[in-house]
C-alpha cells in the first residue's frame, strides 16, 4: 500500500471525523466534558480490578491486533492531519508499539523467604492515570501507554495534543472498541473531545486522577512534576552522534542517515547533530552523500538557517557554556518536513531525493545546538576523540536522553556513555535501534529520562505492594 493510497484513506476518515463532530456524536470513550472523562475511567477501572490477569491479557492481545491492523490508516491520517512525519515510518513505529509493547508479563513477583516466613512483592495498578500524548507519534503513543497501563490494571484518560486530536481519538476509538469485544470495560480509556492547554491543566489537578504521565516538551514534563501527584515525566533530548577514528565509516555513514531521516526527524532519540573526529570527517561526509544527505555549501547553510529558525530569548541554552549573542528555535512550518520540500525554500530544486540534509558547522552553531526535529543535520569536526566527548556531553545539554556512538573502541564507546549518562545508548547501529527496531528489546514512546523510569513499561505504571507472612510457609 502506497503513501498516495493511505493519504486518501485518511482524508476519507478525516472527512466522517468532521461528520461525527457536526452532527454532535462522540466515538467511544470520548466526552465533552473532562469531569465526565475521569469518572467514566474511574467506573471501567473497579471493573477492570474483578477482571484476571489472564482477562487482562485476553484485552492486550485484542488491542494489539486492533492496533497493528489499522497501523497504515493511523499512520495516513496522523501525516495527514499533522502535516508531518512520513507515512511509511509510522506504520513502523505503530506496528512497533503494538507488538513490542510489553504486556503483563512483564509484571513478575518476587518472593524471598527464610525462618520468619514468606514475603512476597506483587505490583497493582495506581487508578486512574492521566496521559498527555504529543503530535509528533500521536497514534503510536497512545497505542504504546494503553498496552502497558492496562497490563498494569489502570484505566487512563487521555489529553492529546490539539494538533493531533483527531488521529488520536480515532486510535482511542479502535481500541476502546476492541476491548469491549474483548470483554473488556467499556470507557477503559477515556478523552475530551475537543482537548486544549486548559484542559490538560485541570487534567494534572483533577482530584481523582492518581498519576500523570507526559510525553512531550519541557513546559509540559515541568507541569507535571509541579502538579503533586506521582508523575512520569518523558521529556525532549538533543541526541549527539559521535564518529571516532576507529569506526566502519561506511557503516556509520549509512545508520546516522537512516536514523536521522526515520519519520524526518520527529522521534527524540533520532540523530540531532553528529561530532566527528577530524581524521575521518571528510570521508564521512563522503559516504554520508552516498546514503541518501545532500550537503549544503556554507552559504546554503545559512540561508537554510534563516528558513527553518525563529529567534527566540536572548539567553544561553540549558546546560550548555556556549554564549550565542542570539538564540533561536525551529520553525514549526518545517518541523517533520521532508529534506526536499525544505530545500526548496532556499531555491534547491534537484533534492526531492535527499533523505537528509548535511550541513558542515561550528560547535556553536543553532542547528547544534537546538533540536530541529526535522531532517536537517550539522556535523561538527574535532580534533580527537576526548574532544569528541566532551562536545556531545554539552550539546546534549543535561537532557540523559539519547547518544549514539560508531567506534570499534570500547574504552572510548565506554568513557562517553559514563560522561554522557543518558537513558538510551546505541553504539555501532541507527538511534532506532535504541527502542527495538533492529536492535534487542522492548520498546516504548515515553522515555523518561527527567524522572529517571527510562523506557517505561507496565511496570512503570504499577506500584509496588509487599504481603508478608510470618512464621509459616517457609518449607526448608
Amino acid at each position: 500500500m502506497d503513501d498516495q493510497l493511505i493519504a486518501r484513506m485518511a482524508a476519507q476518515v478525516l472527512a466522517k471525523l468532521q461528520d461525527h463532530d457536526a452532527a454532535g456524536r462522540e466515538s467511544p470513550g470520548l466526552f465533552a466534558d473532562l469531569d465526565d472523562a475521569v469518572a467514566a475511567a474511574r467506573q471501567a477501572y473497579r471493573q477492570l480490578k474483578t477482571l484476571s490477569r489472564d482477562s487482562r491479557e485476553a484485552i492486550i492481545r485484542a488491542v494489539r491486533e486492533a492496533a497493528y491492523g489499522n497501523a497504515a490508516l493511523l499512520s495516513g491520517l496522523a501525516v495527514q492531519e499533522t502535516g508531518m512525519g512520513r507515512v511509511a515510518d509510522k506504520i513502523i513505529k505503530n506496528e512497533l508499539a503494538a507488538q513490542k509493547t510489553p504486556g503483563t508479563e512483564i509484571l513478575y513477583t518476587e518472593a524471598c523467604s527464610g525462618d520468619r516466613g514468606l514475603t512476597i512483592v506483587e505490583r497493582g495498578p495506581y487508578g486512574v492515570i492521566g496521559a498527555i500524548t504529543p503530535t509528533t507519534n500521536p497514534s503510536a503513543t497512545i497505542i504504546n501507554n494503553c498496552i502497558g497501563m492496562i497490563a498494569a490494571g489502570n484505566a487512563v484518560v487521555f489529553s492529546p495534543h490539539p494538533s493531533a486530536v483527531r488521529t488520536s481519538c480515532k486510535t482511542l476509538a479502535i481500541i476502546n472498541e476492541a476491548i469491549v469485544k474483548a470483554g473488556g470495560p467499556e470507557n477503559l480509556l477515556t478523552a475530551v473531545a475537543r482537548p486544549s492547554i486548559e484542559t490538560a491543566g485541570r487534567l494534572m489537578k483533577h482530584p481523582d486522577i492518581n498519576m500523570l504521565v507526559a510525553t512531550g516538551g519541557p513546559a509540559v514534563v515541568s507541569a507535571v512534576l509541579s502538579s503533586g501527584k506521582k508523575a512520569i515525566g518523558a521529556g525532549a533530548g538533543n541526541p549527539p552522534a559521535v564518529v571516532d577514528q576507529t569506526a566502519d565509516i561506511a557503516k556509520a555513514a549509512r545508520d546516522i542517515v537512516a536514523g536521522c531521516s526515520f519519520d524526518n526527524n520527529l522521534p527524540c532519540i533520532a540523530e540531532k547533530e553528529v561530532i566527528a573526529v577530524g581524521s575521518i570527517a571528510d570521508e564521512l561526509m563522503a559516504y554520508m552523500r552516498k546514503a541518501g544527505a545532500y550537503q549544503l555549501s556554507g552559504r546554503q547553510t545559512e540561508e537554510l538557517a534563516k528558513v527553518v529558525l525563529t529567534e527566540k530569548q536572548a539567553e544561553a541554552a540549558a546546560g550548555c557554556s556556549y554564549r550565542p549573542t542570539k538564540i533561536y528555535a525551529a520553525n514549526k512550518a518545517f518541523i517533520g518536513k521532508d529534506a526536499g520540500y525544505i530545500l526548496r525554500h532556499i531555491g534547491i530544486e534537484d533534492g526531492d531525493a535527499a533523505k537528509v540534509i548535511l550541513c558542515e558547522t561550528e560547535a556553536d552553531h543553532p542547528f547544534v545546538l537546538e533540536e530541529l526535529m526535522m531532517p536537517v543535520l550539522p556535523l561538527v569536526q574535532v580534533k580527537d576523540v576526548d574532544a569528541a566527548i566532551r562536545l556531545a556531553v554539552e550539546v546534549e545539554h543535561g537532557n540523559r536522553h539519547t547518544a549514539i556512538m560508531h567506534s570499534k573502541n570500547v574504552d572510548n564507546m565506554t568513557r562517553l556513555a559514563r560522561a554522557i549518562e543518558t537513558t538510551v545508548f546505541v553504539k555501532n547501529g541507527p538511534s532506532f535501534a535504541g527502542i527495538g527496531v533492529g536492535g534487542e528489546g522492548f520498546t516504548t514512546f515515553t522515555i523518561a529520562g527527567p524522572t529517571g523510569e527510562g523506557l517505561t513499561s507496565a511496570k512503570s505504571f504499577a506500584r509496588q505492594r509487599r504481603c508478608v507472612l510470618v512464621d509459616a510457609f517457609s518449607i526448608v
